[in-house]
C-alpha cells in the first residue's frame, strides 16, 4: 500500500484522497487543523484502546482460573465477580437526557432493519422501505395458504388476492373501525367539507370511530387517489383506483394498503459485512456518502429491463384545511461501527494499525455532515443528529471510551457536543451485569439498546467455557439466563428514561420465507415493551408493523417504567448442561447441525467477500446469517470439544462430511467452488476449522480475526493467479 506521511500517522492514499476529494473539501476545516487533530486523536485514544482489550484478557484469565478451582456456586461467584471489578457499584438512580432525537426513535414504535452497507442495492432497499405494500407482502409470503387453489404461480391468481384482501380489510377493521359496518362493505370513501364520509354498498353513511385516525388525502381530477390514517403513530395510506386491475374488482375501488414499516433502519459496517482491506472499506463509505448526500443510486436488470434505483422522495398528502402534511418516504438512517477490537492499515501510527473502531467514527461522521448542513438533497435526521450504533463493548469503561471518542470527533470535524448520537448493543456478558452503568456513561447522548441473542450466547459460552459443557443449542432460549438478560434490558432502559426518549430493541428474526411463524410469534416483543425489533428484509418490516398496530408499544412501556428489578444472579447463571449422557445420535446431531451452518457461512464470506446473505441449513432452509450466528455455533462446538464431549477426529470428519452436504447445495450457484479443492481444502474450509480448533483461545470468542486472516489470503491468491 501507498501511504501520505502526516507527522506520526500515515494515511492510505486511497483513504486520504476520498477524505480530501470529497469529504473536506467545502467543509471550512483547513487541512493543517483537520490532520493535526487526525494525528492527536489518534495518538491520544489508540493506547486507551488497547488497554480496554488487554483488560478483556485480564478478567477473562481470572474467571477460567476461579472456575478452574472453585466451580459454579451463586453464593461465591457474585462476590468474587465484584472482587475483580467485573460486577461494578451501580451507579445511583438517574435519567437520560439526550436532546434533538426524531421522532421515528421517540414516539413512534416499528420494525428496524439492518442491511450491509457494501452493497448498494441493498441500502438502497432497506432505506426506502419506511413505506411497503402490504398487497404485495401478503400475496408473496406464507402468510398466505397456497392451499386450495390459492397457489401464487407466475401470473396473478384472484382466488388468492380475494385472501389477500380479506386480510386487509379485518386488518383496517381492526386499526381504523367505522362507526357502521366494515371496510368490506364500503363502496366510497368520500371526502367533503366536513371530512371523511364512508358511504357503504347499501347507500348508509358511515364515519370512522375514532375520527382523529384520519389524516388527509390526495385527489386528482377530482378523484380521491389516497387516504391517510393513523394507528398507534403509525400511518397507513389506502390507495383508491377503480382502473386498476386489483381496484376494478374491490367495491370501493381499493388497490393497495401501504403500510409505514422500517421507520429506522441501520447501515452496517460490521457483522453483516466482509470488509477486510482499505477497498473494502472504501466501499462502504463512498455508499454512506451517497445515503447522506442523497444522491446513490444503483442500476440493474431485471425481466430484460434496466432499473435504476434511488432514495425515495417524501410522500405528500392534503389536509382537510388545505395545507399540505409531507412525510418521509425514507427509514431513518443509523450506522453500526466495528467494535474496538479490529485494527487497520489504512492509517498506521508509527508504523503500527490503528483500531478501526476511530477511523470509522471520524469518517462516517465527516460523511453525516453533508445531511446536517444542507448539502443533501435527502435530509436524514430532520432533528440534525447523526446515529451511530456501537458494538461489542464490554462494560461500562469501554462505553465510556466510546463517548470520549465521539467527543474527540465531533471537536475535529466541528460538530455541537452530542450531535453523534449512540447505540449501545448490549450483547456481551459484562455490558448486561452492569448495563446501568453503561447507560449512564453515554446518558447525555444514548438513543438505542438492544439485546442480541446470538452473540451474547456466544459471550455466554466463552465466559464460562471453564466451567463445563453447555446445554444444547436447541436448549439455550430455555436457559434461566437469557429470559432475565431480556427482561432486564427493557426495564433498565425504562428505569433510566428511555420511554418516549431512546430505542429499546429486540434481535433478528432469521427466517426470511416463513414469515407466518413471524407473525405468530414476533409480537412478543413489542409485548415485552421494546419499541423496535431487527428484521430480515422490508417484506419482513411490512409484516412486523402490524405488530405495532395491533400492541400500544408506550403504554406497556409507561405501565413498566417504575417497575423494580434485580435480575442479576439470573443473568449470571450458566447454561451448564445437567447432565453429559447424550447419546452419539444426539451428539453427531448437535455437530452436523453446527458444522453444516458454519460452512455455509462461511464459504461465502471467505470466497466471495459477501458477509450476510440467505443460507440453507441442514433442513434446506433459508436462515439470514451474519458474523453472531458463527460466533455461536464455533464456540458451542469449541466448548464440547474442551469438555471432551466430543473429539478432534469426530469434528474433522464432521467437516468433510459436512462440507460434501454444502457442495451440494450451491452446485447451481455461479461461481461456487468446492470446500474440499485442494489438498488441504480450500481457504474457507480451512477458516472454518479455524474458528472451531482455535475458537477457545479467540478474544471473546470473535470470529472476525480468522475470516479476516483468511479472506485476504484468499484475495492475495486470487490477485496472483490473474497476475499470471
Amino acid at each position: 500500500m501507498k501511504y501520505q506521511h502526516l507527522g506520526r500517522i500515515d494515511v492510505a492514499e486511497e483513504l486520504y484522497d476520498f477524505i480530501e476529494k470529497e469529504l473536506r473539501v467545502g467543509s471550512a476545516i483547513s487541512y493543517e487543523s483537520f490532520w493535526h487533530g487526525v494525528e492527536s486523536l489518534i495518538a491520544e485514544l489508540t493506547p486507551k484502546n488497547e488497554q480496554l482489550l488487554k483488560k478483556r484478557v485480564k478478567l477473562q484469565t481470572q474467571l477460567n482460573n476461579w472456575y478452574q478451582k472453585e466451580g459454579f456456586s451463586q453464593t461465591t461467584y457474585e462476590p468474587y465477580l465484584r472482587s475483580i471489578g467485573y460486577l461494578e457499584e451501580e451507579v445511583a438512580d438517574f435519567k437520560i437526557s439526550t436532546r434533538n432525537v426524531d421522532t421515528e426513535i421517540t414516539h413512534q414504535a416499528g420494525p428496524q432493519l439492518v442491511v450491509p452497507l457494501d452493497n448498494a442495492r441493498y441500502a438502497l432497499n432497506a432505506a426506502n422501505a419506511r413505506w411497503g405494500s402490504l398487497y404485495d407482502a401478503l400475496y408473496g409470503t406464507n402468510v398466505i395458504s397456497e392451499e386450495e387453489g390459492c397457489e401464487k404461480g407466475t401470473s396473478y391468481n384472484p382466488k388468492r388476492g380475494e385472501k389477500v384482501i380479506a386480510f386487509a380489510k379485518n386488518f383496517l377493521d381492526e386499526i381504523i373501525p367505522l362507526e357502521v359496518g366494515s371496510h368490506f362493505d364500503v363502496s366510497e370513501y368520500h371526502v367533503g367539507e366536513r371530512g371523511l364520509e364512508i358511504i357503504l354498498a347499501d347507500g348508509q353513511k358511515t364515519s370512522l370511530k375514532s375520527p382523529e385516525k384520519w389524516l388527509g388525502f390526495n385527489r386528482v381530477n377530482n378523484k380521491i387517489e389516497s387516504l391517510l390514517f393513523i394507528n398507534h403513530h403509525l400511518h397507513v395510506e389506502v390507495q383508491i383506483d377503480r382502473e386498476h386491475f386489483i381496484g376494478q374488482g374491490d367495491k370501493a375501488g381499493v388497490k393497495d394498503v401501504l403500510l409505514e414499516a422500517a421507520l429506522t433502519t441501520i447501515m452496517d459496517c460490521e457483522d453483516s459485512v466482509a470488509a477486510v482491506d482499505t477497498k473494502d472499506k472504501l466501499r462502504l463509505y463512498q455508499n454512506w456518502l451517497g445515503l447522506m448526500k442523497g444522491d446513490l443510486q444503483e442500476s440493474f436488470i431485471k425481466d430484460g429491463k434496466t432499473i435504476t434505483r434511488k432514495l425515495a422522495p417524501d410522500r405528500s398528502f392534503q389536509k382537510l384545511n388545505g395545507e399540505r402534511l409531507t412525510l418521509s418516504g425514507r427509514s431513518l438512517l443509523f450506522i453500526r461501527h466495528v467494535g474496538h477490537l479490529m485494527t487497520t492499515n489504512m492509517i498506521l501510527l508509527d508504523g503500527k494499525e490503528v483500531p478501526e473502531g476511530i477511523v470509522d467514527t471520524i469518517v462516517t461522521s465527516f460523511i453525516a455532515k453533508y445531511s446536517l448542513v444542507g448539502r443533501s438533497n435527502r435530509i436524514n435526521s430532520q432533528q440534525g443528529s447523526v446515529y451511530i450504533v456501537k458494538p461489542k463493548m464490554h462494560g461500562s469503561e469501554e462505553v465510556g471510551f466510546a463517548n470520549t471518542l465521539f467527543n474527540r470527533v465531533e471537536d475535529l470535524i466541528g460538530l455541537e457536543r452530542n450531535t453523534l448520537k449512540i447505540g449501545v448493543m448490549d450483547e456481551e456478558r459484562r455490558t448486561s451485569v452492569n448495563l446501568k452503568n453503561c447507560i449512564y456513561q453515554v446518558r447525555k447522548r444514548i438513543v438505542f439498546i438492544n439485546t442480541g441473542f446470538l452473540d451474547r450466547t456466544g459471550d455466554e459460552i466463552f465466559t464460562s467455557m471453564e466451567l463445563g459443557p453447555v446445554v444444547r443449542k436447541s436448549a439455550m432460549k430455555q436457559q434461566v439466563w437469557l429470559e432475565a438478560y431480556e427482561q432486564s434490558n427493557v426495564l433498565c432502559g425504562l428505569s433510566t428514561g428511555f420511554y418516549h426518549s431512546a430505542q429499546i430493541g429486540k434481535g433478528m428474526w432469521a427466517m426470511p420465507d416463513q414469515m407466518k411463524e413471524m407473525l405468530d410469534q414476533k409480537k412478543n416483543h413489542p409485548q415485552a415493551g421494546a419499541n423496535t425489533a431487527w428484521v430480515p428484509s422490508p417484506t419482513a418490516a411490512i409484516l412486523h408493523a402490524l405488530h405495532y398496530h395491533q400492541i400500544d408499544v408506550f403504554t406497556i412501556q409507561k405501565e413498566k417504567q417504575h417497575n423494580k428489578y434485580d435480575l442479576i444472579s439470573h443473568i449470571l447463571t450458566p447454561p451448564l448442561a445437567t447432565k453429559e449422557s447424550w447419546s452419539p445420535a444426539e451428539i453427531q446431531e448437535e455437530l452436523n447441525n453446527n458444522i453444516q451452518g458454519i460452512l455455509g457461512y462461511v464459504v461465502r464470506w471467505v470466497d466471495h467477500g459477501v458477509g450476510c446473505s440467505k443460507v440453507l441449513d441442514i433442513h434446506h432452509i433459508g436462515l439470514m446469517e451474519d458474523r453472531a450466528t458463527l460466533r455461536i455455533s464455533s464456540q458451542h462446538i469449541a466448548n464440547w470439544l474442551h469438555h471432551r464431549i466430543c473429539t478432534e477426529e469426530q469434528v474433522n470428519e464432521t467437516f468433510i462430511s459436512m462440507a460434501k452436504v454444502v457442495d451440494k447445495q450451491n452446485e447451481q450457484a455461479s461461481n461456487y467452488r468446492s470446500l474440499l479443492r485442494g489438498e488441504n481444502g480450500s481457504n474457507a474450509f480451512q477458516a472454518a476449522l479455524a474458528l472451531v480448533f482455535e475458537g477457545k483461545n479467540q478474544p471473546s470468542g470473535y470470529t472476525e480475526p480468522i475470516l479476516h486472516r483468511f479472506r485476504l489470503k484468499e484475495k492475495e491468491e486470487a490477485l496472483l493467479n490473474r497476475s499470471f
